[in-house]
């Protein structure tokens, strides 16, 4: 049986093969992102229609569809606004491919178009304090092959601000130890960057590699059977850790900590030293330097410095009277 060019099927397989993949040459991680929104997308429609997923056409995936759909990933299964977004980011990408393909599609795509993000409120920045970073450090216990290895992980993520799937991400050949140490991390949409480490980072990195394959191309941070230790792993190590940073340093015992955490902490002891923003950026990885602006935002301290070097204003205030009907009106709205 052959597959109708202008299909749905067949403009899908056009947008993975071509579009993304030979086009665009997108990470491994979009393709990823994508596959699973489609997944998603086509069992949701699958079930709506009661045809198979080679059997929906374009008309199927319309605008009231995949609002129930992105209503559906919120409410039933539980995912963030975010994560809508993103899933809206992938569907919006290939409607405007598809349009492009095949003009008879662009009435169905231009809905699809005209679905805005969902606006939601970024939560507050959340970061260790130094002595919270250093209980958390020592914790594992480096008597052991896996304490030793999360001892080094632990000390790599806070050191270079990594994002958990740069540093698990990590080969041999990306770590440099000659003659400056450093690390060459592999970002978002295949970016990279070359991070300096700290002396005591180093010194760690060097005395683990010795319990590691030193194939150039092995991870430099595995599990038991030698593959890289998946995010889910150094999540659940993290949290082993916690658990006996809390008795050295009880406010951690509180803390909700996550591996991003922990690149928090890095950009905002950065920022605290006096480092200057832009080099935060480049530090970690950041387009827009309005990124990293958001930790300036949620120091408190370099705000209450800021206001210190204010002179309060002492003056009697007096209210603003405008001087015309119509200033008066737009005043009182």
């Amino acid at each position: 049986m052959t597959i109708d060019p202008t299909g749905f099927p067949a403009l899908l397989q056009d947008f993975f093969q071509r579009r993304l993949i030979a086009e665009r040459g997108v990470s491994a991680h979009t393709i990823a992102s994508y596959r699973d929104t489609f997944e998603l997308l086509l069992r949701y429609a699958a079930r709506r229609s009661g045809r198979t997923p080679s059997a929906l056409t374009l008309d199927d995936l319309d605008a009231p569809l995949v609002l129930d759909f992105l209503d559906h990933l919120e409410t039933e299964r539980g995912n963030s606004a975010r994560t809508r977004n993103l899933r809206l980011t992938a569907i919006r990408s290939f409607m405007r491919h598809a349009s492009l393909r095949d003009p008879t599609c662009l009435p169905i795509a231009q809905r699809v178009l005209a679905i805005s993000p969902k606006r939601f409120d970024r939560p507050e920045l959340d970061f260790l304090s130094r002595d919270e970073i250093d209980a958390l450090l020592d914790a594992p216990d480096t008597s052991t092959w896996s304490g030793h290895r999360d001892a080094t992980l632990f000390a790599v993520l806070y050191n270079s601000g990594a994002r958990v799937s740069e540093a698990t991400g990590l080969t041999n050949a990306d770590v440099l130890l000659d003659r400056a140490s450093a690390l060459q991390l592999h970002g978002k949409g295949r970016k990279q960057r070359v991070v300096p480490l700290w002396k005591n980072t180093a010194a760690k990195l060097r005395a683990w590699r010795v319990h590691i394959d030193p194939a150039a191309d092995a991870p430099v941070f595995p599990n038991r059977s030698g593959r890289p230790l998946s995010r889910s792993g150094v999540e659940h190590r993290l949290q082993v850790a916690l658990e006996t940073a809390s008795q050295r340093c009880p406010s951690l015992a509180k803390r909700h900590v996550t591996p991003h955490t922990l690149r928090h902490s890095t950009a905002m002891h950065l920022l605290q030293s006096g480092v200057d923003v832009t080099v935060i950026a480049l530090w970690l990885g950041h387009e827009d330097t309005a990124t990293t602006h958001l930790y300036i935002e949620a120091d408190l301290a370099m705000k209450e410095a800021a206001l210190s070097r204010i002179d309060p204003h002492c003056g009697k205030r007096t209210r603003f009277k405008p001087p015309d009907r119509l200033l008066a009106f737009l005043e009182g709205l």
